[in-house]
């Protein structure tokens, strides 16, 4: 099947890399839906450069802080465009302080967001999946999640990205017979997330290259990953990152 008869869906592809995600996905032919959340970046900027791009796109308004915002997104989706072949949760709010000073409502924000959303997410979109025989999963994680590598300021942030890759490991066995694939991204050391890549390449980072990475180095990543060809590419880590071995730049 060509990608302009798939459909994709980018949760959190409103702003930052989630949103390089969302127009990699259009501009190779993805019918594409997204999500953004009412009082952070809205849709508008987004829809307006997938139009640009030709793509038949739909926004939708999701808050991955509360419980079943993912299901609701995924059925959504699959109302509009018949079908739903590739999901990229690429959700992930991040609070940055110190175990010491973290509350309770931090830390369900941290799971629900980052790994909640994407159980919803996974257990609303694969009954389709497993019917059409074919589907892939995309989430991300942060860099070394797949090694559960430590960062101070980042212990919540952390577990929920370790649990974000054991969930994608686990799924990936017991649903690649159904023509399934799920897979991770671990994006690091990206200095400006709007940038792009000739941008980019002229921001210092703190990683092999010497350089930042760019939103089209994460949308590439996932095109590979969410592709027709790449079926026996399954409970992959694909770290974005130049090379980066620390968790945090």
């Amino acid at each position: 099947m060509e990608p302009g008869d798939r459909v994709a869906l980018v949760l959190g592809g409103s702003s930052g890399l989630g949103r390089g995600v969302t127009l990699s996905v259009a501009s190779a032919g993805y019918r594409t839906a997204f999500t953004y959340r009412e009082g952070g970046t809205g849709p508008t900027e987004t829809l307006a450069a997938l139009r640009e791009r030709g793509a038949d796109a739909l926004a939708l308004q999701a808050d991955f802080a509360h419980a079943g915002a993912g299901r609701e997104a995924v059925e959504q989706t699959e109302k509009v465009f018949g079908r739903l072949d590739a999901l990229v949760y690429a959700v992930g709010p991040m609070i940055i302080r110190r175990f010491e000073r973290f509350t309770r409502e931090d830390y369900a924000t941290m799971l629900e967001a980052n790994f909640g959303g994407a159980v919803d997410c996974a257990h609303a979109a694969l009954p389709g999946m497993r019917t059409r025989g074919f589907g892939r999963l995309v989430f991300f994680g942060m860099n070394g999640s797949h090694a559960t590598l430590p960062s101070r300021g980042l212990s919540l942030y952390a577990a929920a990205k370790a649990a974000v890759v054991a969930f994608a490991r686990t799924l990936a066995l017991e649903e690649a017979r159904y023509g399934i694939t799920v897979n991770t991204v671990e994006p690091g050391d990206f200095r400006d997330k709007n940038a792009h890549r000739e941008a980019a390449r002229a921001i210092p980072g703190k990683n092999p290259t010497g350089h930042a990475g760019s939103w089209e180095d994460v949308g590439h990543a996932v095109r590979f990953l969410i592709a027709d060809d790449s079926g026996f590419i399954n409970g992959a880590t694909l770290g974005v990152n130049g090379g980066l071995v620390a968790a945090h730049e």
